[in-house]
């Protein structure tokens, strides 16, 4: 069973930061995009952030655009989200994601999740 390791969350007040790691065996991390989703109480799991296997292309929900970056350190099989400027409405349950399509097969695997609070 493939483990996708997720650290970093906890609880800031708004305006402050937090920075996300999530590590993937290095099988997986090497041909996978990356992502960060997020998911409140009875609500769907929305895409954050993701990043392409190369580093080369990013995608960003609106709501995070200019305050979150993703990042990928392929030595280290770790992907990163730094969230600045924090938000209340960021509070959720943050998950890792790694995703390989292919022609025949599309390859998912989650982390457990982390939890993200930003209250005063």
């Amino acid at each position: 069973q493939v483990q996708l390791v997720e650290s970093g969350g906890g609880s800031v007040q708004p305006g402050g930061s937090l920075r996300l790691s999530c590590t993937a065996p290095g099988s997986i991390f090497v041909n996978h995009a990356m992502g960060w989703y997020r998911q409140g109480p009875g609500k769907q799991r929305d895409l954050v952030a993701r990043i392409r296997s190369s580093g080369g292309f990013t995608d960003y929900a609106d709501s995070v655009k200019g305050r979150f970056t993703i990042s990928r350190d392929n030595a280290k099989n770790t992907v990163y989200l730094q969230m600045n400027n924090l938000k209340p409405e960021d509070t959720d349950v943050y998950y890792c994601n790694a995703r390989q399509v292919t022609s025949a097969y599309i390859y998912e695997y989650w982390g457990e999740g982390t939890q993200v609070t930003v209250s005063s």
